[in-house]
């Protein structure tokens, strides 16, 4: 297969970079369709000493000069200016992308790149917020505002991982809601505001993002820790103090917390927040082929090697450790099968994908990624290893099947064994040094001789040389050199894999996995022959997701476009449905209406259900709209609805 040509990466092309330090917040706000308003209303309260850098980057037609510097300068009293080539950034300055130009932040300096993809497939939103957050990191704000599409929801997600502060545009005040309800959707957002209140919102939180001197005292850190260790059995201790403190501090911050021992009552009489803190603790940064350069030398060379002269009845053993999402299994499961089709290798893999958040392991499991993917997976692999459908890419089944995630808490449970890769990228950063010494060991003693390490540009195996090789310095791939010394330190270790808990084995792990996986398998089943066209909305009928075929309901409104459902109600359909959300906003539901629908010229009886859905993330009140063909299984359809 041919690789696609690729930008250097930020990790890549930073060693040639000056670094210009910067020690103030950096804020990068993106917008599509209707987002000029946005941002004159954003820069007109404003204020022009916040301390914070504001960098814009929009969908702009790439053919015309932009006139936003000019229009934003008649706002704001702060420069506004566009941006050229390695310009270094500046706190109360505004930088406004240039048209047909990618942009990336790199040591505090904005790059400029020809984008190589069409323009109406770009996603310069999600490219730069994704180098600010590498580049940033706590002291990254990314801001969503109007735009149609989903361009910055990766983006969000890479500086929420990174710890810095994500907010979108309130749909119900965006003129085009898409961009921000993408973002929202899909859990990327800290803050789901008005334009007229973000500034105050960045203002108050500013602390978050510069943490505040004098820190917090450790003992009221690890007060903390205990309470979640308590409820949630996980324990924090042993992660980097800094990063635990930063996302603590915004906890509190969000909470109006003065201070640990107030905070830690909070905890004590809302447990739920003590959820919404273990998420924040959870570092959930990754893409597909992350570090490209990375995954074209294990496809050319590490894996070939490690697969020369197996034999057909071979199990190939991969585990990768703190997966996330899934998208750096997939990546893995995807190389292999490339290679067992161009090779023509017979032999069997066993894939093990393993973290600590039962969620995300969830959303892995599903394998469906926004369209965003498309930056980071070439077009070939997009067509022959995922399926387009609801907005998305969807992992092909024979991929999937490839892969076994489970819940796995790499500290304390029992690692897989014989291994031939273990992949590891970007956990041990998080990671005291203490911690990391006691993990490299364990890692070789799950390795077979031989077998290979990888991990991520910003790691090592520390003082551990005589337990690997490296095979290349660059992209942190190591090969287990054949020695016992990693048995006799994971002997002396408290993280003691050699002697499992009986009642917790990697075996047990798998198979409860397998049967997460047939219970997910019979939920796709039942959606795909039992559940109704629907659709989620918000209290006005906007709408948020859409689950299967709705051409037979709704249909494009003429004029403005719109996503608002009763305008795109077909003749029929309008009147009632609008009463019904209006009966559902008071919270009663509406189930098993009648309704003669007019679709290809004849009028159709369709049942009407609108449902109040109950939201745990307590961010915005939603609305379930169901629509169901009367036929042959309308009984089949009122014993689900009811």
């Amino acid at each position: 297969m041919t690789q696609k040509k690729t930008k250097p990466t930020p990790s890549a092309r930073s060693k040639k970079q000056p670094r210009h330090k910067i020690n103030f917040p950096v804020v990068g706000l993106g917008a599509s369709a209707g987002g000029l308003e946005a941002f004159e209303q954003f820069f007109r309260l404003a204020p022009p000493d916040s301390g914070m850098a504001f960098v814009l980057v929009s969908h702009l037609d790439p053919s015309h000069a932009s006139i936003l510097t000019e229009i934003l300068q008649r706002v704001t009293t702060m420069p506004v200016v566009e941006v050229r080539d390695q310009m270094q950034i500046l706190p109360n300055r505004v930088y406004v992308i240039p048209p047909n130009r990618d942009m990336t932040i790199i040591h505090g300096t904005l790059q400029l790149s020809i984008p190589t993809t069409p323009h109406g497939q770009r996603m310069p939103i999600d490219v730069f917020l994704r180098s600010l957050a590498e580049d940033q990191s706590e002291r990254s704000c990314g801001i969503i505002l109007s735009g149609t599409g989903t361009d910055g929801t990766l983006g969000l997600r890479a500086i929420l991982g990174a710890g810095g502060i994500t907010i979108a545009q309130e749909p119900t005040t965006a003129k085009f809601d898409g961009m921000p309800a993408s973002a929202i959707q899909a859990g990327y957002v800290t803050h789901i505001l008005p334009v007229e209140k973000m500034p105050g919102a960045l203002i108050s939180g500013i602390h978050t993002l510069n943490p505040p001197s004098p820190p917090i005292a450790l003992s009221g850190i690890n007060r903390i820790l205990l309470q979640l260790r308590t409820s949630t059995g996980h324990d924090f201790s042993l992660y980097k103090k800094s990063t635990i403190t930063r996302r603590i501090q915004r906890r509190m911050a969000q909470n109006n917390a003065e201070d640990t021992e107030t905070y830690a009552r909070l905890l004590k009489e809302h447990p739920s927040e003590i959820t919404l803190l273990f998420k924040e603790l959870l570092i959930n940064v990754t893409s597909f082929f992350r570090d490209q350069e990375a995954f074209i030398l294990l496809k050319q060379d590490i894996l070939p090697t490690l697969l020369k002269d197996k034999s057909e009845d071979y199990v190939f053993r991969v585990w990768v450790a703190g997966c996330a999402t899934g998208e750096e299994a997939y990546s893995i499961a995807i190389v292999l099968s490339e290679l067992m089709d161009e090779y023509r290798y017979e032999f069997k893999v066993q894939l093990y994908s393993t973290d600590l958040a039962e969620d995300t392991i969830n959303t892995a499991r599903a394998g469906y990624y926004p369209p965003n993917i498309a930056q980071d997976v070439t077009p070939e692999r997009l067509r022959r290893f995922f399926i387009k459908e609801d907005g998305g890419y969807r992992v092909k089944k024979e991929i999937r099947e490839m892969v076994v995630f489970a819940v796995q808490n790499i500290i304390k449970d029992p690692s897989f064994t014989k291994l031939d890769l273990l992949s590891c990228r970007n956990l041990l950063i998080y990671l005291e040094p203490e911690l990391q010494n006691r993990l490299i060991p364990a890692f070789h003693y799950a390795l077979k001789p031989g077998g290979v390490l990888f991990l991520s540009p910003s790691e090592g195996v520390g003082n551990h040389t005589e337990l690997f090789m490296p095979l290349n310095r660059k992209w942190k791939f190591y090969r287990a050199t054949p020695t016992a010394a990693s048995t006799r330190a994971m002997l002396t270790s408290n993280l003691n894999w050699t002697t499992a808990p009986a009642h917790k084995t990697p075996e047990d792990i798998m198979k409860s996995a397998r049967e997460t996986n047939l219970a997910e398998l019979t939920r796709r089943l039942l959606l795909q022959f039992y559940a109704p066209t629907s659709v989620v909305t918000d209290l006005k009928g906007n709408i948020l997701y859409v689950y299967g075929e709705t051409g037979k309901y709704l249909r494009p409104a003429p004029g403005h476009a719109t996503l608002n459902m009763i305008d795109m109600a077909r003749e029929g359909l309008q009147l009632e449905l609008r009463s019904a959300i209006s009966t559902a906003n008071q919270g009663t539901p509406i189930l098993n209406q009648e309704l003669s629908v007019k679709t290809n010229g004849d009028f159709h009886p369709v049942l009407l259900c609108v449902r109040p859905l109950p939201n745990p993330n307590n961010r915005q009140n939603l609305l379930l709209v169901s629509f169901q063909d009367i036929i042959l299984d309308v009984q089949v359809f009122k014993f689900f609805a009811a």
